[in-house]
């Protein structure tokens, strides 16, 4: 910083590896060039930022409610130096902002929150939290559309953000555990962070982005899976785009693997054949339901569908709940009724379905298609969850299901294509012992040339 009054803010810049820390020095000096009217802080020397120039640089990415947000979290710091006058911010309460944004701990940004939250120095309500994570849903929805990070996803036919953006921010507000009162201090905020970490990603992908802080060795978080090959001229699909970035972490894989649609009813008809045979022998998936009441849900399959009268799966599953509410309910423990498939048995029953018991499954499609059920008295045995669809005994409206990570045929290719160095590891022991380390990593087989 070149200053020995700003000691707190050179501690934030020591987070940064050496190469980053000019990147994070400079923003200050970048949102000042890019204001259009180029006298945002002139007026006061140059030493400051004020409001209408976060509105310049954000405008497209966030909404003005954001960004008096953003501006109140970066205002509210002390940066152990005298603080400018005229209601704008200095050099070093940015420089702390962007440390404790992408590279602090929970209890950094709790107070964080809570200034961005339009609270008091010391506590904030979980009404003004919930408006809050709206506000950064929302801008963080824009940020991913504007500047061209949807990985495949098109948002034009998905479900409602609007609506995804509301039903997120209550999921994570209700994993607020407030004071009296619904009040939240920072401890409680603090235990919520560490808690959901979906919030602190949110923040680092808005503020990178934002205020434009490119460091490569340091990406900013993706969100979103890759979407591969999805016919969306004639596909609207039930997921929107915060669905996808909650039950996105909930997986195994997390945003790595891609998925790929694999049964639409809006795209194959009403046909539990064509389900089965579109689905089958395809690796984990992601089965969405609607019911003729509104109520959407699904659940995950970490295993393949495969025909057989036996459950299969394992703790993996879960299922999940859309609307009216957001919800994720996991293995209980209680058994390992998992996942079941089954077509063409006369001592068995026939269809789909996830927990619970033959006749009281958590979610159950029938073989005649149409026709479903979710019975939890009061909760599913294998999932805890409780009734998901609008009534016990529900009419489908759509069925989607989403293939996650390569098609099973691909990735026996990718593994068949790896060389005997990676497959077995002993193979290259016993290479070295033979005096070849040095030549080792020579015989591999060339790998193909994209």
């Amino acid at each position: 910083m070149g200053n020995a009054d700003s000691v707190v803010a050179q501690k934030r810049l020591d987070r940064f590896r050496p190469d980053e820390r000019p990147v994070i020095e400079k923003v200050f000096d970048k949102l000042q060039d890019a204001s259009s009217s180029g006298t945002s802080g002139k007026a006061f020397g140059g030493k400051v930022l004020l409001i209408d120039t976060l509105k310049v640089t954000m405008d497209k990415i966030a909404p003005e409610s954001m960004i008096l947000r953003v501006f109140e979290g970066i205002r509210c710091i002390d940066p152990g130096v005298p603080l400018p006058s005229g209601g704008g911010v200095c050099r070093e309460q940015l420089v702390i902002f962007l440390a404790d944004t992408l590279r602090g701990t929970a209890e950094e940004r709790a107070p964080l929150v809570i200034a961005m939250s339009h609270g008091t120095k010391m506590t904030a309500t979980t009404d003004q939290i919930r408006a809050f994570l709206e506000d950064l849903i929302s801008a963080v929805v824009q940020t991913l559309t504007h500047r061209g990070r949807l990985r495949g996803w098109r948002p034009d036919h998905m479900g409602d953000s609007a609506q995804g953006v509301k039903l997120l921010a209550e999921q994570l507000s209700s994993e607020l555990k407030p004071l009296d009162k619904n009040v939240c201090d920072a401890a409680c905020l603090e235990q919520w962070l560490l808690r959901v970490s979906g919030v602190a990603a949110f923040l680092e992908l808005l503020i990178g982005e934002g205020l434009e802080v490119g460091m490569t060795s340091c990406p900013l978080p993706t969100l979103l899976p890759l979407c591969r090959d999805a016919p969306w001229a004639n596909l609207h699909c039930l997921l929107d785009l915060p669905l996808l970035m909650f039950l996105t972490p909930q997986l195994p894989t997390g945003d790595c693997a891609p998925w790929r649609l694999l049964f639409s009813t809006s795209l194959h008809g009403e046909s539990f054949t064509r389900l089965v045979g579109n689905c089958k022998s395809q690796g984990p998936s992601v089965l969405l339901v609607k019911d003729t009441k509104g109520h959407i849900f699904g659940g995950f399959a970490s295993h393949s569908w495969e025909i057989k009268p036996q459950f299969q799966g394992d703790s993996r599953c879960f299922l999940f709940s859309v609307y009216p509410y957001i919800q994720v309910f996991t293995c209980t423990g209680y058994n390992q009724h998992y996942m079941y498939l089954n077509q063409g048995q006369q001592t068995m029953p026939n269809g789909l379905g996830m927990g619970g018991q033959h006749g009281y499954f958590g979610l159950w499609l029938d073989c005649d298609f149409g026709r479903g059920h979710s019975r939890a008295q009061p909760r599913c045995t294998t999932y805890g969850s409780p009734q998901l669809s609008g009534d016990e005994v529900f009419t489908l409206d759509t069925v989607e299901v989403w293939g996650i990570g390569l098609p099973p045929k691909e990735q026996e290719q990718d593994e068949n294509k790896k060389s005997i160095l990676d497959v077995d590891p002993e193979a290259q022991i016993l290479l070295e012992m033979a005096g070849k380390s040095m030549h080792s990593q020579g015989l591999r087989e060339p790998e193909d040339q994209d």
